[in-house]
């Protein structure tokens, strides 16, 4: 090692200036002999010194050799070199090994051919070529393909966008799919599908003509699209993983979807007479939701009336019966008194409503008129005559009243608040 480190030792101030160590003569230097040395003269010195390693006389401007005069290669510094080298070469080897893997990917190691194992993104070291060897494979990618159009809806790929209802109608259906590799599903990726991206673009077009297939129409062209692009998204992760391609499904997005264009002004009158259809029962509806509930509110309010009329004759007769009961009980203790009792206040109920007095006299004089109506009347004239003369009164003051005499056995009297009264037999006579 001092050997190699004394012959590739760049301080030596022998480079460039021919041989320093008595295997070559000296070269005259050219110009100034304290400038730099020329680059040719520093090739032809690193070329002796890689000869004098493996025992090779250097000599001449050539590089060739001096001629048989020269002493013989040293065995020593032959071996010495070609372990060297060979060190040299198996480091390289070695280093070889080293690979780096970017963050998002994996690394899928193989050992003759065959699967070894999966790194993880960071700096790793396999066994070098052709023991091992690595293959990358990027899980965070999504990656997109269109089924029955290329770029936008225009451009249209028939065989793919036809397909067949189970109502015998056919639909043109065009939708996107999105999907990813698993992280643990690169090897299946590399070694278990041969082409897996063609594959996941044959799944999905299996997957949505079966879907398709089972449903009606108009199912598929208006409320049940959410419903299909789901059910096939299902379907496909069931393929994929039954064919062990290690590829997970994101999304199955459902671009357009309408009936041939052959046909599609005729599909366009019936989905406008359906619309129409929908409209008149929808207008139906809406005069049902509000006749109706007003109906029920008035059977009701009459359904309430009468349960009410019937409680309250239901309860007056009750009462009535309660009242008639009462009064045969004490009818039967005094039935003088309850005789009596009954027809005084029978009158007074009579002669409550009425405008005259009745009184009966113990002359002979059966009955005397008394006009009360007529009187209060005249009273209530008079008030109104005088209220000038003294000043006026405030409207609404009170009217004078006819005092009330009290009232004695054997008369009987109706009064109805200021409407009647009862005056004695010496006030009549006035």
């Amino acid at each position: 090692m001092r050997l190699i480190s004394k012959l590739f030792n760049l301080n030596d101030p022998g480079w460039g200036r021919g041989n320093q160590n008595g295997n070559e003569p000296p070269r005259r230097p050219q110009g100034n002999g304290d400038g730099p040395p020329d680059l040719d003269e520093v090739w032809r010195d690193f070329n002796n010194r890689i000869g004098a390693i493996f025992g090779r006389k250097g000599g001449g401007r050539g590089n060739r050799p001096t001629g048989t005069g020269g002493p013989s290669p040293s065995p020593r510094n032959a071996r010495i070199g070609l372990g060297v080298i060979v060190l040299v070469l198996v480091a390289l080897w070695l280093a070889s090994g080293f690979y780096i893997v970017q963050e998002g990917q994996v690394a899928v190691v193989t050992q003759f051919g065959k699967y070894k194992s999966t790194s993880q993104a960071g700096f790793q070291w396999r066994l070098p070529y052709p023991f091992q060897n690595q293959e990358t494979v990027n899980v965070s990618q999504l990656r997109t393909f269109e089924v029955g159009f290329r770029g936008s809806s225009r451009n249209k790929v028939l065989p793919e966008a036809l397909m067949l209802t189970t109502d015998e109608n056919i639909v043109d259906m065009q939708f996107v799919v999105q999907y990813r590799l698993r992280a643990d599903g690169a090897p299946d990726y590399l070694f278990r599908t041969r082409d897996p991206d063609e594959s996941v673009r044959q799944a999905a077009e299996t997957a949505m003509r079966e879907i398709v297939g089972k449903q009606p129409m108009d199912y598929v062209l208006y409320e049940g699209r959410t419903n299909v692009a789901t059910e096939v998204q299902a379907l496909m992760q069931q393929i994929l993983d039954r064919y062990h391609t290690g590829i997970q499904v994101s999304t199955v997005a459902i671009q357009n979807v309408q009936p041939p264009e052959q046909v599609q002004a005729a599909f366009d009158d019936a989905v406008k007479a359906g619309q129409d259809r929908e409209r008149q029962i929808n207008e139906g509806q809406a005069y049902a939701n509000q006749v109706v509930p007003l109906a029920s509110g008035q059977a009701s309010r009459m359904t309430e009336q009468a349960e009410g009329y019937k409680a309250k004759v239901i309860g007056d007769a009750e009462g009535n019966t309660a009242r008639f009961n009462s009064i045969v009980s004490e009818y039967r203790k005094a039935p003088a008194v309850m005789r009596e009792r009954m027809y005084l206040e029978t009158m007074q109920e009579i002669y409550s409503r009425s405008s005259k007095v009745m009184i009966d006299g113990k002359d002979g004089n059966n009955m005397l008129y008394l006009p009360i109506d007529k009187i209060i009347q005249q009273a209530a004239q008079d008030a109104g005559k005088q209220a000038p003369a003294t000043g006026g009164s405030l409207p609404g003051a009170s009217q004078p009243s006819i005092p009330q005499p009290p009232r004695t056995s054997g008369q009987q009297s109706g009064n109805s608040g200021s409407n009647s009264n009862t005056l004695p037999r010496d006030r009549l006579s006035r």
